[in-house]
């Protein structure tokens, strides 16, 4: 049975008809699919066809999502990346993968299934294996974790955990901004998974870095992330660079705080992402 909306299966019949390469965007918690909007213009115009599914059943605006946040609750990270395997798979060729915190973790696990032709995971955050956590790290996802009853909930952050964890980069004025234009609740159970996956030899939160198939990947840190700081990018591209069968790069980006795929330097990070894209999967051919 699909978890694919009506909606999803048109954008990528839309894709499929358009003999365009696909660029796949993956968005994480606390935001919608709508976040890429801007992304999707810009890759539009370059040349790519792109998608942009949601997580099974998120709201389809920020002010349904408002009006509605028990819509996130309960979400796993498996039944999420299951989601986008299923679009990926439905695509007539291997996409490119872009995804942002929790969607950059679903990118890296969709390249380790093969389903990507290049990979894009953006402050993503962490799997099995990956160590140390950083205290600011922690200090974020407390705003979850430190009430154990939110594993079967979703979470709003207050306007001070988000300029914490999200916009510590950025003025209040353009905090308050984003917090008012993008922020939603997001599902509790991801963040307790992620939490475990280093105790739990059976979590979802697992990446395979090896596979052979996995493609080219670029991993882009924030140095000023609170949520995922670079030691934790860096942790997960010295694991994925053990894989021989293909390109890992690294950047990080000055002065760049968990907001930095919304935020006023959006451009930045999309143009960073696409030069890559375009150096593996050209709009002249095929994956």
């Amino acid at each position: 049975m699909t978890t694919l909306t009506e909606n999803e299966r048109n954008e990528i019949e839309d894709a499929n008809r358009s003999g365009r390469p696909v660029i796949m965007l993956v968005h994480g918690l606390w935001l919608l699919s709508s976040s890429w909007d801007r992304w999707r213009a810009r890759y539009e115009a370059a040349g790519y066809a792109t998608v942009a599914p949601a997580w099974p059943d998120d709201p389809a605006t920020v002010e349904e999502a408002r009006e509605h946040p028990e819509a996130f609750a309960k979400k796993r990270v498996g039944q999420v990346t299951d989601h986008y395997l299923e679009a990926a798979r439905t695509l007539s060729a291997r996409p490119a993968v872009v995804g942002h915190s929790f969607g950059g973790l679903i990118a890296q696990k969709l390249a380790g299934e093969g389903v990507a032709a290049v990979t894009v995971a953006i402050d993503a955050a962490p799997y099995r294996g990956i160590l140390p956590v950083p205290f600011s790290s922690l200090r974020s996802s407390s705003a979850v974790v430190a009430h154990p009853t939110n594993a079967d909930r979703a979470v709003t952050l207050t306007i001070e955990q988000f300029m914490y964890g999200w916009a510590n980069a950025l003025d209040e004025s353009e905090a308050a901004q984003l917090y008012e234009e993008f922020h939603v609740a997001a599902a509790g159970r991801p963040i307790f998974q992620d939490v475990a996956a280093n105790l739990n030899p059976f979590t979802e939160i697992k990446v395979r870095t090896k596979a052979k198939d996995r493609g080219p990947m670029l991993l882009i840190a924030g140095q000023k992330d609170h949520t995922l700081p670079p030691s934790v990018i860096k942790a997960e591209y010295k694991k994925q660079r053990r894989n021989k069968a293909a390109v890992t790069e690294y950047v990080e980006l000055p002065d760049r705080g968990h907001s930095l795929t919304i935020d006023h330097g959006w451009a930045e990070v999309a143009d960073t992402a696409l030069r890559f894209v375009q150096a593996h999967l050209p709009v002249t051919t095929q994956a």
